[in-house]
C-alpha cells in the first residue's frame, strides 16, 4: 500500500504518530494509499522548522522572492498535467476539470510575481516641519493554511503564493482525503529555489488542526471548508491571538428573469450545478426562476441532463466523476430521499443508472423547493439542483438576501437596468451577471458574506497581501542639534 508522508524542511518525512487514514479511489471504491496523520508533536516540529527559516526568508530581497515565484509559476505550468492527474486520482473530478483547477491556481502565483509592486509603501515628505512619514508592510512570521478536499491544488495556491512572496514561512494542513497534489507543489517550490523550511506540509486530521490553532508561534491561519468548522477555526484561532480568515459554506442562488435567453440560462445552470459533481463552494444549488418561464426553463434543463457523461476520471468521454467518499455520496443521496416527503418533486433522480462501483451519484433535479426544506436550507455539496419558483424579481432577491449564506450569486437577464439593480441590492460577496460561477480572477479577492466568511479579509489578490502582512508607519526627523529643545506638549503637525 502506497504511503503518503509529510514534507518538512525541504524533504519527505515519514509520520511518527502511528496513525494513518485511507485515501480512496472514488471511481472504483478501492483504497489506493494510506496517509500519515500528524500528532501535535509533529505539528510542533513543522512549525519550529518554519520559524527557524523565517528570519533569512524575511530578509531576502523582494527581487529574489519574485524570482522564486516566477520560477514556481513556470514549474507549475510545466507540471500541470501531473498535478491534474493527482487531483483526478484522489478527488475523482475529471481531468479537464482538474486542469482547470490548476490553471485557476496558477493565476494566484502570477499575481504574487508582482510582489515588489504590491508591497510598495507610502511616503509623505514634510508632514510637519522637518518631519517625514513613510509606511511599510512586513510579514507576520509563520502562517498556516487548512485546505479542503474539493480543490486540493487550487486552494493551497490561493494561500501559499501570496504568503511566501510577502516573506512569511508556511505550514499547510491539506485535506487528508486527497493529499498528494500539495506534496508535488512542495517539490516544485524547492526546485524553484525556495529555501528549505519555508514551506512545510503536515497531513492530518482534527488533532493537527487543533494544534495549529493553539500554537503560539503560528501568527495567522487561512481556512476553507464548511461553515461549522470555519466558525470554530475563527473562534479558536482569534482567542489564541491569531489573525484568521475562514471561508465557510454556501448556498448559491441563480435568479433567472423572464427576458433571459433560456437556452443560455439552462446551459449555465447545468454547468454550474453539476460540474465537479457539485463539490464546489461556488456551485449553483438553487435555481430561482420567475413563474412565467419556469416550465420552459426546467424542460430545457431536463433535456440536457441525460447528455452528461458520468464516469471515472480516466474515461475518455467522462464529464462528471464520482463524489469523494461513499459516506458523502450517501449523505447527498439522503436529500433526494427526503425531498418528496417534504413536498418537493424529484424530476431527475441521480441514484439511478450510475456505475455500480465507485462513489457515483448522477445529476439530480428537484422542483417545488421552498425555504424550510432540507434540500433548500442545507449546503448539499453534490450534484443536486433545487428549483424554487418565484413570482417576481423582488421575491427572488428577498430569498437570496434572507439566506444565511452569502458566498456567490448570479442573475440571468438581457436587461442592463435589472442587472445593475441586482448588483446593487443583493447581499453576497461575489456576483455574476449572466455568469453562473463568478469566481474572481487572481488579481481580485475571493470571499463571501454572512455565514460564508469569518474574519475581515477575503482570500488571495490584494486582500490576501493585506492579510499576510502588517503595516508599520515610521515618523522621522533629522534635526539640527542647535534647534533641539524639550517640549512636553502633545506633538503638533503644523
Amino acid at each position: 500500500m502506497r504511503r503518503i508522508s509529510h514534507w518538512v524542511g525541504g524533504k519527505l518525512v515519514p509520520g511518527s504518530s502511528g496513525r494513518s487514514g485511507p485515501v480512496w479511489n472514488p471511481a472504483t471504491g478501492e483504497r489506493q494509499a494510506a496517509v500519515d496523520l500528524a500528532s501535535a508533536d509533529e505539528v510542533d516540529h513543522a512549525v519550529a522548522v518554519a520559524k527557524a527559516a523565517f528570519p533569512d526568508w524575511r530578509a531576502t530581497s523582494l527581487a529574489r522572492r519574485a524570482e522564486v515565484m516566477f520560477r514556481f509559476r513556470e514549474l507549475v505550468a510545466a507540471n500541470r498535467e501531473d498535478l491534474a492527474f493527482l487531483v483526478s486520482a484522489e478527488h475523482g473530478k475529471v481531468l479537464s476539470d482538474a486542469l482547470g483547477e490548476v490553471a485557476r491556481g496558477l493565476e494566484n502565483v502570477e499575481f504574487a510575481c508582482g510582489i515588489p509592486h504590491l508591497l510598495k509603501g507610502g511616503h509623505t515628505e514634510q508632514a510637519a516641519t522637518g518631519i517625514d512619514v513613510h509606511s511599510v508592510r512586513q510579514p507576520l512570521g509563520v502562517v498556516a493554511g487548512i485546505t479542503p478536499f474539493n480543490f486540493p491544488a487550487m486552494v493551497p495556491l490561493w494561500m501559499i503564493a501570496n504568503a511566501l512572496a510577502c516573506g512569511n514561512t508556511f505550514v499547510l494542513k491539506p485535506s487528508e482525503r486527497d493529499p498528494s497534489a500539495p506534496l508535488l507543489l512542495a517539490e516544485l517550490l524547492r526546485e524553484a529555489g525556495l529555501p528549505d523550511g519555508c514551506f512545510n506540509v503536515v497531513n492530518g486530521d482534527a488533532e493537527a488542526v487543533e494544534r495549529i490553532l493553539a500554537h503560539e508561534d503560528v501568527a495567522a491561519v487561512s481556512f476553507v471548508g464548511s461553515t461549522a468548522v470555519a466558525e470554530h477555526v475563527h473562534g479558536a484561532g482569534t482567542r489564541n491571538g491569531k489573525r484568521v480568515q475562514a471561508l465557510g459554506g454556501a448556498k448559491n442562488h441563480m435568479l433567472v428573469l423572464p427576458d433571459a435567453d433560456l437556452d443560455v440560462a439552462a446551459d449555465a445552470a447545468v454547468s454550474a450545478a453539476y460540474g465537479s459533481a457539485g463539490e464546489r463552494c461556488m456551485a449553483i444549488s438553487v435555481l430561482l426562476v420567475i413563474d412565467s418561464v419556469a416550465d420552459a426553463l426546467i424542460d430545457r434543463i431536463r433535456e440536457r441532463i441525460p447528455r452528461i457523461k458520468v464516469g471515472p476520471a480516466a474515461g475518455d468521454d467522462s464529464e462528471m466523476g464520482p463524489l469523494i467518499t461513499a459516506e458523502h455520496r450517501d449523505r447527498v443521496a439522503g436529500y433526494l430521499a427526503a425531498a418528496s416527503a417534504e413536498g418537493a418533486t424529484v424530476l431527475v433522480d441521480g441514484r439511478a443508472d450510475v456505475p455500480a462501483c465507485g462513489f457515483f451519484l448522477g445529476p439530480s433535479l428537484i422542483d417545488g423547493v421552498r425555504p424550510g426544506m432540507r434540500c433548500y436550507d442545507d449546503e448539499i455539496f453534490g450534484p443536486v439542483l433545487a428549483v424554487t419558483r418565484v413570482g417576481s424579481y423582488e421575491e427572488g432577491l428577498r430569498l437570496i438576501n434572507e439566506n444565511r449564506y452569502g458566498n456567490g450569486t448570479a442573475v440571468f437577464t438581457r436587461d442592463g437596468g435589472a442587472a445593475r439593480r441586482f448588483e446593487f441590492e443583493v447581499n453576497a460577496g461575489m456576483v455574476g451577471i449572466n455568469v453562473p460561477i463568478p469566481t474572481p480572477v487572481g488579481y481580485y479577492s475571493f470571499g463571501g458574506w454572512k455565514a460564508s466568511l469569518f474574519g475581515d479579509r477575503h482570500m488571495y489578490g490584494p486582500e490576501g497581501v493585506d492579510f499576510y502582512t502588517r503595516s508599520k508607519v515610521v515618523t522621522s526627523r533629522w534635526p539640527d542639534p542647535a534647534s533641539s529643545a524639550i517640549d512636553l506638549g502633545f506633538p503638533q503637525n503644523r
